[in-house]
Parts: structure tokens; sequence; C-alpha cells
């Protein structure tokens, strides 16, 4: 039917789907992003806008070497978003800092920090800053920060602005959206896939599951298992104010149109993206503790957002061995993945060579629930 085949179906139009549709779409024609809107829950949009690379991988080095691969494509990666779109995603990577309000969590940190360290060759740098040096970097840290460690390649971005980006250079490239419905089934045929969205009859010759949550549905129907499970952040927003923070934190950092966002949850409460006051007090309190300056600072929104969670909080990356063609792609990290995932992920979909890592984040690390 007219409009209605694709060479490659995506499908998830969030920060994930996006940066792969956007790497698929500069390598080849026919790329079609499956993006059920605002129905879905929109993990993209409720994010902390981290390009992290401080911590991840204690426990699977390859994850942090992808980490870091990715924080290095980044600057090359958005100059190339903003030439495409003329939109400016805020990137900045002058590094950034985990503080610590007790000298146990000082310690215990950067024992994990040094445990990685030694594990990849001694190729991980990072620093601990006592509080008297962070205080230089950073005069407006509370007395109670005993110190922070820092690692220079990680930033952050405006998360709405390239989530904007990433489907605007999309577009450029030549690729297009179906919005407004969700992919209700994807049956495997000789020659490819029909895929149910909404009302819509699609064939794809081939289809990567990009969808959050829903990959946990729709990847048994490509012989496939996605165990993924929700994992809910909140956040606060202040008012505007100047600038203070001039590196991000894991737990506060200034955006560039100078608000405060601020946010360390993790609670497993399943579906439920809504927000609660002891939860935001808590956050909050923990703010004031780290930057006293917040004390009298207005709050103007907050949300709750979900996250995407594997079993050992990694990466999934597989290909079908049962239906040629099929892929799966999720993550929590899709800010600090975006470069890798359209550099480098959509190129390990189409067969380009790829570190020879990839097989680690394939979903049989998890014996007991893989297909």
């Amino acid at each position: 039917m007219a409009g209605r085949e694709t060479e490659i179906a995506v499908i998830g139009g969030g920060l994930v789907g996006a940066a792969v549709g956007l790497g698929l779409a500069r390598r080849s024609k026919g790329v079609t992003i499956f993006d059920e809107g605002d129905l879905a829950f929109r993990a993209s949009r409720g994010n902390f806008g981290l390009v992290w690379v401080q911590g991840k991988g204690v426990d699977m080095p390859d994850y942090a070497r992808w980490s870091r691969l990715s924080a290095q494509l980044w600057p090359a990666f958005g100059e190339s978003l903003t030439q495409a779109t003329g939109i400016r995603i805020e990137l900045t990577q002058k590094g950034g800092l985990q503080l610590f309000l007790s000298d146990g969590e000082a310690e215990s940190a950067m024992a994990r920090l040094s445990a990685l360290k030694d594990r990849l060759n001694g190729d991980y740098p990072f620093e601990f800053l006592g509080h008297n040096a962070l205080k230089e970097r950073m005069p407006a840290i509370g007395p109670e920060v005993v110190g922070a460690s820092y690692h220079p390649e990680d930033g952050h971005v405006n998360p709405l602005y390239l989530l904007r980006a990433l489907h605007g250079a999309f577009a450029d490239a030549g690729g297009r959206v179906a919005n407004g419905a969700k992919v209700a089934r994807i049956q495997p045929y000789k020659a490819g896939f029909d895929i149910a969205f909404g009302d819509e009859r699609w064939r794809a010759r081939q289809v990567v599951l990009c969808a959050g949550l829903d990959n946990a549905r729709l990847a048994p129907m490509i012989g496939l298992d996605a165990p993924v499970r929700p994992n809910r952040g909140q956040v606060l927003i202040t008012e505007r104010l100047r600038g203070f923070l001039d590196l991000p934190t894991v737990q506060v950092r200034q955006t560039g149109e100078g608000t405060v966002q601020i946010g360390d949850s993790h609670e497993d409460v399943g579906l439920d993206d809504g927000t609660t006051g002891e939860e935001l007090s808590r956050i909050a309190s923990r703010a004031l503790r780290l930057f006293p300056v917040l004390k009298h600072v207005r709050v103007v929104r907050c949300w709750g957002a979900l996250r995407v969670m594997s079993p050992d909080g990694h990466p999934i990356y597989d290909r079908s061995p049962r239906w040629p063609g099929a892929f799966l792609v999720t993550c929590h990290s899709g800010v600090t993945l975006a470069a890798v995932h359209a550099e480098v992920l959509a190129g390990w979909i189409l067969d380009e060579p790829a570190p020879d890592y990839m097989e680690v984040f394939s979903a049989r690390r998890f014996p007991l629930q893989a297909a």
C-alpha cells in the first residue's frame, strides 16, 4: 500500500529511537520512526540531561568503554546537529562532579572508581577534590560537603533541545516519522516484518525496537527478550538564577537558561510517574545541604519520570537469531549514549565494523530471562 512500506522501521521516537534513527537515515534511505507520541511515558522529556561517564561500568568495564566512546564523540556529533537544524543544544563538557556529604560516601565512591580504573588498565581519568580544593573551584558549595569526585569527560545538554534537534536532523537526512499510535503487533514473515500501527499496516525489511519500557512487550514478537523495568526519578526546577554552578553534578545542575535542576531519587513504584511531597522534600533538603544559596529560591515546577532499567542497569543491544533483520536497543542513558547510538550502533545494525565487545550487551547475559 502506498506510503505504508519502509526499509527500516525504528519503533520509538524518544532520545534512543531518534538517535538510532538518525544514524540509520544518514547511512540508508527509507527509515521510518514510529512514535507513540504523548500517549507514552516520554522518559526523554523528563530526564536530567547529563552526558555522564563517571561511575558507569564499575561491574562491566565494557560499558565504561562504551560510555567514554560516546562522550568523546559528543562534540562533533553535537555540532553536526546544530549545523543540520540550527538548534543549539547547550552542550558543555568541562567535566562533572559527584558531591559527597560524608567521608563514608566519598570513600565508597572513590573505591569503586579506583577498582574500575584498575580493570581498565589505568585508562580512566578522575580525581578526588577535598572540601578546600572544591571550594576554590565551586564557591557555592555548603560546609557539609566533604569533597567530590571529578571526571573531565562529563558534561550536560538541554535534553528537550536535543530531542528536537535529533528529530530535525533525522528529517534533514530524509527520515520520516509516523506518530500518534501504539505499535500493537509485529509479525515476522519471510521477507521482513508486518507492523500494526494503530489503524495502519506497514511492512519493513528491518525493525529496530527502541520503545523503552514497551520493549518488554514487543521483543518476544521478534524472538528477543527485553527484561526491563521502570524506576522513577523526581525532579525539581527553580526560577532562573545568576550563574553559580559551572559544572554539572549528579544531584544538581544549572541549565543554560539559568534554572536549577534538582533530582537524585530512585524509586521502584511500577508505572507510577507521579510526584510525592515526601520524596521532593528529601531531594530539596539534600540540595540545600550541597548548595545553601538555594535556600530562598522559588521552585517553579516538578515532575516524575520513569527510567528504563535492565536487571544490571546496563544497555541491552541484541540481534534476533530467529528473525534476521530484527534488533533490540534499550538503555536508561539516552542522553549520554546518543552520540554512540547514532555514530556506531546504527552502523552495527547495518553490519559495519563496531567494537569487539558489543556482544557483552546481549540479553543473553541474563540466563534466567533470555529467550
